[in-house]
């Protein structure tokens, strides 16, 4: 769809940041992403530029199917990662349950774009509420059908973002969450 952005690479870093804040420790992150995903790379790129300005380091890991998902989650063991930053799209996000248990069993932070990887275990997420960015889709697709045409409307952001923490998580890892998040 034209005209809603989800700022994916304009809150990346942001996540990375609440991840460190949570859980100080965390040096090496594990990376979940599809680069079949439009923008993958530039959410990559800005993961990495906040990455540096942190401290921390990435492990890239190419998820393009469930196969992938699998295959990186081995690669995350044995490369020791100490957290995991799924970016959030369709395959991820089919996946909520199983990425979610995966880091809770192997005691790794996880942050993620969308709110429904944390209602399925996560620990955190920050991004855009998807229930109201649809409903300001629908306002857009509205302007369109009543005769808009879309080059001359702008591109609209989510008009709130969110910080969800799950503390039931949190607790399984041991994390005291700081009250300023």
């Amino acid at each position: 769809m034209t005209g809603i952005t989800w700022l994916a690479f304009e809150l990346v870093g942001k996540r990375l940041e609440f991840l460190q804040e949570a859980a100080p420790q965390v040096s090496r992150v594990a990376v979940l992403a599809n680069p079949a995903h439009p923008g993958e790379q530039r959410e990559l790129a800005a993961t990495e530029q906040t990455a540096g300005a942190v401290g921390a380091t990435l492990q890239y890991h190419q998820v393009r199917t469930t196969a992938d998902v699998h295959a990186a989650f081995d690669a995350v063991v044995r490369d020791h990662a100490d957290a995991l930053l799924v970016f959030p799209e369709g395959l991820t996000m089919a996946h909520r349950q199983e990425l979610a248990e995966f880091a809770v069993k192997h005691r790794l932070p996880s942050v993620f774009g969308w709110r429904e990887y944390v209602e399925a275990g996560g620990l955190m997420a920050y991004g855009p509420n998807r229930l109201e960015t649809a409903k300001q889709l629908a306002v857009y697709v509205d302007k369109i059908l009543q005769g808009s045409k879309p080059a001359d409307l702008p591109v609209e952001q989510p008009m709130r973002l969110e910080l969800v923490v799950n503390l039931k998580t949190a607790q399984a890892l041991g994390l005291t969450i700081p009250p300023a998040l």
